[in-house]
């Protein structure tokens, strides 16, 4: 007995795959764009969290600034603080039985004094000041408000520092002082497409003029923690500096654009900052 031949015939395998194309060719279509849109989402959001977390970062570090050390360069590119690492008041004369360890500011040799309040703890290399304005004749960076501490320690009651043949310039109202450690730089390297960075610098020594080069010296010595990437796929980034916003406070403002991708974000971050020394 014959047996029926069961199959498909050339035209109908020709156009199922015909049909088959043309409904994934349509199904392309409408998906395509909703898959663009999330990919392109996704990575604005990854911009969005990378910019915001920097800005957030640099904010956070200039809270603890020195009042009247902030300093921008005429690019808008770089900028500098003296980070606190200390503060309390110190005593500015003999206590009512006539004794007491007093900053006297009238003597070039009075090289200590005792702290009033909470004691303070001071690590090597940290360094005095009292009452910086920031301009000459009482500038940290220059040196006319800043002294080197001697005394190192946990949980000090009394410090004493190098005097330097000059003692401090001026009193400060509030008979304040600060520890200071070595200066912090931020600095951005801009590129079109998002091929620049901005980057913290640490560890290097006090200088009298800022440092605006990661090609030179002293940024150009560091490396590891003081030399750390902050943000990259930078675009543009700026960093503006009004001291006197306020009597007592200055204002810091931060734009930082990143690009990936084609897909841009700008993000704004300002930061007041106290300036009453």
């Amino acid at each position: 007995m014959m047996r029926s031949q069961r199959g498909f015939t050339l035209m109908e395998a020709v156009l199922v795959i015909a049909l088959t194309g043309i409904v994934a060719v349509m199904v392309g279509v409408f998906i395509r764009a909703p898959v663009t849109g999330y990919v392109d989402q996704a990575r604005r959001a990854e911009l969005v969290d990378i910019a915001d977390t920097a800005l957030r970062r640099l904010g956070r570090e200039l809270q603890r600034a020195l009042p009247n050390s902030i300093r921008v360069d005429a690019t808008g590119t770089a900028l500098e603080f003296l980070p606190v690492s200390a503060a309390g008041r110190y005593r500015a004369a003999p206590d009512a039985a006539g004794a007491g360890d007093f900053l006297d500011f009238g003597s070039n040799t009075d090289n200590s004094f005792a702290v009033l309040g909470p004691a303070v703890s001071v690590s090597a290399g940290d360094q005095l000041v009292v009452h910086n304005l920031g301009l000459p004749g009482a500038d940290a960076y220059s040196g006319e408000s800043r002294r080197a501490l001697t005394s190192t320690g946990a949980a000090l009651a009394t410090l004493s520092y190098t005097v330097g043949g000059t003692q401090f310039p001026f009193a400060s109202p509030g008979n304040r002082f600060q520890v200071v450690r070595t200066p912090v730089s931020f600095l951005c390297s801009e590129a079109a497409g998002g091929a620049g960075s901005l980057r913290r610098y640490a560890g290097y020594a006090i200088q009298a003029a800022q440092p605006t080069s990661a090609a030179a010296a002293p940024l150009s010595t560091l490396s590891g923690a003081d030399n750390a990437l902050l943000a990259a796929q930078v675009e543009t980034c700026r960093f503006a500096y009004d001291p006197n916003v306020s009597p007592r406070n200055g204002l810091v403002t931060l734009t930082l654009k990143l690009t990936s991708g084609g897909e841009s974000v700008t993000l704004m971050h300002q930061v007041h900052v106290d300036n009453a020394p």
